[in-house]
């Protein structure tokens, strides 16, 4: 499990230092850092090869070294240093060419032919040539091997499908690696292990008594999200695809039929890719891009509890989130002993003028944090405040 991450002139970052637990929840202001630090994680897992820089169908493009340099940096290179429970640290530095189009590994100093988009060896970061003529960073295979991250990691990106009438569907789809930022590909997933079984000891399924099953406890998170509401599939295998929807279920109300997804809004369709991510099993790394969209606050507290029960059960969780609902799930959750407040971290990202800042508030025992940070979900108060202050 990654415990600290550290990143030196990478993008906002002059030098970033942040311990990650099982549940780490990176907050703040739009455009402080926050994706940058998800961003690096999926660079140092990303594979090698033409598709190096497709994570699961996410372009981890950062551009020309220009862009990826931290603009006040005093030296020319970027580092990077992950360190694991119980595994040997990893550190990389990587130094700008001199024209100042590519990185060069600073032990080798070789770097690819930026005209043919081809590496020329092993032992060096390199910059794959887009057709947009824009230069983008992955790592070579060698030290990607050496880099302890889950292959890959599970990215539930923040611009995943909206509903859809028909989903793709094929056996490519049918494992973890299959599931793709945009949550494309989560139905085929479910249609190829919705049988598989959680556990009787995983925290996740500890809500539901007898229910194992993966699709069964994706109903009850569901149901946790949006009271009942059934998710219903079917595969047409001759067209290679999925049809979907969703019909619901109250007591002492008459059931309903099925709705298409299209006519159910977007919450459902929006919050299926982070309930499967969080369903995945443990051992693999999970990153989560605002799970709390489209979603009403009762739900984004649910989904937080699910995250909460996910870290507890093995999954290392890693959320970017505005929502104070989210924030509020995991320190209930604390407080009411699901998680050991030290098994949760929270950063807060700021800026100073073109350089990122953290802090971290610490979660003790009765869920109260160390310290509030100026703009740290403090906007309730602040509207609250100019309400009841007298009108001028």
């Amino acid at each position: 499990m990654l415990s600290f991450l550290r990143l030196v002139n990478f993008k906002c970052f002059e030098d970033l230092k942040i311990r990650c637990a099982p549940l780490t929840l990176l907050c703040g202001l739009n455009g402080m850092g926050k994706s940058s630090v998800i961003q690096a994680l999926l660079l140092l897992s990303a594979s090698r090869g033409k598709e190096s820089l497709k994570l699961n169908g996410a372009d981890v493009e950062l551009g020309t070294p220009r862009d990826v340099l931290y603009e006040g940096a005093e030296t020319d290179s970027i580092s990077f240093e992950l360190h694991w429970e119980e595994k040997i640290p990893f550190f990389s530095t990587y130094n700008t060419s001199k024209d100042g189009s590519r990185f060069v590994d600073k032990d080798t100093e070789v770097f690819v032919d930026t005209d043919t988009g081809e590496y020329v060896d092993s032992g060096h970061m390199w910059w794959q040539k887009w057709e947009s003529h824009d230069y983008s960073m992955g790592l070579p295979k060698a030290k990607w091997k050496r880099v302890p991250i889950s292959d890959p990691p599970i990215y539930v990106g923040a611009e995943r499908v909206g509903p859809r009438k028909i989903y793709d569907h094929s056996d490519v789809f049918r494992n973890v690696a299959s599931l793709d930022a945009a949550g494309e590909h989560v139905l085929s997933y479910l249609s190829a292990h919705g049988r598989d079984s959680l556990g009787k000891s995983d925290a996740r399924c500890a809500p539901i008594r007898a229910a194992q099953r993966l699709s069964d406890v994706l109903e009850y998170w569901l149901q946790a999200v949006t009271p009942g509401v059934h998710l219903d599939y079917e595969v047409v295998r001759d067209a290679d695809a999925l049809v979907a929807g969703y019909s619901f279920d109250r007591p002492g109300d008459v059931p309903t039929r099925r709705y298409r997804a299209t006519n159910v809004g977007f919450g459902l369709s929006y919050v299926l890719p982070v309930l499967v991510g969080l369903l995945v099993p443990r051992g693999n790394l999970c990153l989560i891009e605002n799970p709390e969209a489209h979603l009403h606050p009762r739900g984004q507290a649910r989904v937080a509890e699910l995250a909460v029960r996910a870290a507890v059960a093995g999954v290392q969780v890693i959320v970017e989130t505005h929502s104070d609902h989210f924030l509020d799930g995991v320190r209930v959750a604390v407080r009411e002993g699901l998680i050991r407040p030290e098994e949760t971290a929270v950063h807060y990202f700021e800026r100073e003028g073109g350089k990122s800042l953290v802090v971290t508030p610490e979660i003790d025992s009765d869920g109260r944090l160390s310290q509030w940070p100026k703009g740290f979900f403090d906007q309730h108060d602040d509207s609250l405040a100019r309400l009841l202050a007298p009108k001028p």
